[in-house]
């Protein structure tokens, strides 16, 4: 007989997965809301029959090779990281306390529990745990929280349409995927509602499909499906009551083949089907994990992930600061860590994941406090090479909030950005991770310098004496053309050049391009030109030069264009809008 509170060893031969694959998988379990479980009723197991202790030489045919010694890998701050563990587990009066199966014989989901117990620094700390980083932990994709209430998905068909494709393919990928019901009070917690659902609970999506309703050829030819999701109850009982529960006569609508390619069962296991509408209407979020596929040789879409470190440090120096607080504090947000990168298609789907280091693990009550952090993205500069100093168009920007990671999805037409990753508050320290996923290679990196360098050269090729920002905002009024210019601009300044997108087939065209650059000849003006893009050979269309001088206090100048003659030019067809900020200071944009 065992005492209360005792550490114990497996009884009988170990196996880490059922070995029948009908087994009930470990999802009736715990009875406290540890994250382990929002994670353990997504993860399949491997083939039947194949248990990852036999992988390792223990089998029935080596009943002597076990050891008891368990590796886990948990993906933490852009590495795996090795966690090793013995097989003895915590019991009360011969039970286990904790993750258990109905299976006295499957022991896996306390281990796994064990392992991410002892990263986390103990047990307590897993309790009340957060489900998006959990995902991160176990998987190394990308989590990104979805607020349903926030953003009425129940009642904006198009956004909640766009949502259920999106998960679709995350699921379709290996993605998991958590649905919950916020809990506001403590009393809140694991109450039931009439509908059967738990609020607090972490319900894990186990498919995402499209379901065909009606019977036999009609259903096939009127083609009409439904939206749904299956999700099970971490405590594997307790499931949803209304339309299309296990009983519920909606099925009825569904063919007897459909219903059985479903795994439609009617038991309490706490597994149980609804369709997207009703997701969306009774839970408040949803967690989306998506594992990116980075890989060269795949049939799906591939990424492209920079992965950078950095970090939040003080220095009496602004220009040495690194800790300067949100935008609210606009004294000091430009002395944050800046990263640039380029979007080099049309348009791309840009996604932004900052991590900051986990301090949970370095407390033993699991109470560590994260910074409240998030980032603010700036379109810039096509030709940008130093720090920002001056607000420029925000192309998008984070929630802050006091989470261990936060994402941020959003798509960008072609240019140069600048990534601001922030503490809410100035003066706070700590590490981050930066991780950026396009489509093609965006070149991120960090902006580490203010302006230009001063080498042993400077003295005799010169040192920049003024930065100037010219913004092209438009042109109007361009030469005729039956199907109208394809133009783009071009802006030169002391032998660099910018040089805009074609836009095409008008001849208003919008331009929006900015370049930036530090003059070692100030009195030198710079040219903006516009030409219009040929198969053969491009045409000129036009130019202007700008002086841009620091105490031209008129910023917006509408200018006509004219020749390249160089003695008397003269006016052609167009005008076309430039903005100029100039500054003696190389640090004033």
């Amino acid at each position: 007989m065992s005492h209360p509170g005792s550490w114990q060893r497996w009884d009988e031969t170990p196996h880490s997965f059922p070995l029948d694959p009908l087994e009930a998988p470990p999802h009736h379990l715990l009875r406290r809301p540890a994250v382990t479980l929002s994670v353990s009723p997504s993860c399949p197991p491997p083939h039947p029959g194949h248990s990852r202790l036999e992988g390792a030489g223990v089998g029935p045919e080596k009943p002597n090779a076990y050891a008891g010694i368990f590796h886990f890998h948990f993906w933490r701050f852009g590495e795996w990281v090795d966690v090793v563990i013995d097989d003895r587990l915590p019991t009360v009066n011969n039970q286990l306390i904790y993750c258990h199966s109905n299976s006295r014989n499957e022991f896996w989901c306390a281990l796994v529990e064990k392992a991410y117990a002892k990263l986390a620094g103990c047990y307590q700390a897993l309790d009340g745990g957060n489900t998006a980083d959990a995902l991160v932990d176990f998987t190394g994709g990308v989590s990104e929280p979805i607020d349903l209430t926030e953003g009425d998905f129940a009642n904006d068909e198009a956004k909640r349409n766009q949502l259920f494709e999106r998960m679709l393919k995350v699921h379709s990928r290996g993605g998991l995927i958590s649905a919950s019901i916020k809990a506001v009070t403590a009393a809140d917690m694991e109450a039931r509602l009439a509908c059967g659902l738990v609020k607090g609970h972490a319900y894990a999506v186990t498919d995402v499909r499209k379901v065909r309703l009606g019977h036999g050829l009609l259903a096939f030819f009127k083609s009409e499906k439904l939206d749904m999701i299956r999700l099970r109850n971490p405590w594997g009982e307790r499931e949803w009551n209304g339309p299309w529960s296990d009983t519920s006569e909606e099925w009825q609508k569904v063919s007897k083949s459909e219903r059985e390619k479903m795994g439609v069962t009617v038991q309490d296991d706490g597994e149980f089907w609804m369709t997207f509408e009703d997701v969306c209407r009774y839970f408040t979020d949803i967690i989306k994990c998506r594992l990116l596929n980075t890989s060269y040789l795949s049939i799906h879409k591939t990424w492209e992930e920079a992965r950078l470190r950095g970090a939040w440090t003080r220095h009496e120096d602004p220009l040495q600061n690194r800790s300067g607080g949100c935008i609210n504090h606009k004294n000091t947000f430009f002395q944050n860590p800046q990263y640039i990168f380029d979007v080099k298609k049309p348009e791309d789907e840009v996604l932004i994941c900052i991590q900051q280091r986990p301090k949970q693990s370095t407390r033993r009550d699991g109470k560590g406090e994260n910074l409240a952090i998030g980032f603010d993205i700036y379109k810039v500069e096509e030709n940008r090479q130093y720090r920002m100093h001056s607000l420029q168009h925000r192309a998008a920007s984070s929630i802050y909030i006091n989470s261990r990671s936060v994402f941020l999805r959003t798509e960008q037409p072609e240019g140069r950005y600048v990534i601001i990753p922030t503490t809410f508050e100035p003066g706070h320290t700590g590490e981050f991770l930066l991780r950026v996923f396009t489509d093609v290679p965006s070149d991120c990196r960090e902006l580490r310098l203010d302006e230009p360098p001063r080498s042993c050269w400077s003295s005799l090729c010169g040192y920049p004496q003024q930065v100037t920002q010219v913004h092209v905002l438009r042109a109007a009024g361009l030469k005729d053309s039956p199907t109208g210019a394809d133009s783009y601009v071009i802006i030169k300044c002391e032998g660099d050049k910018v040089r805009s997108a074609v836009r095409r087939g008008t001849s208003t065209p919008e331009y929006d391009v900015k370049g930036v650059f530090y003059r070692k000849k100030p009195s030198q003006p710079i040219t903006v030109q516009i030409w219009n893009h040929r198969v053969l050979k491009d045409e000129f269309l036009g130019q202007v030069h700008l002086k841009a001088n620091p105490d031209d206090l008129q910023a917006l100048h509408t200018l006509h264009l004219r020749d390249r003659s160089s003695q008397q030019p003269s006016d052609l067809p167009g005008t076309v809008a430039v903005c100029i900020l100039s500054s003696a200071s190389l640090t004033a944009v």
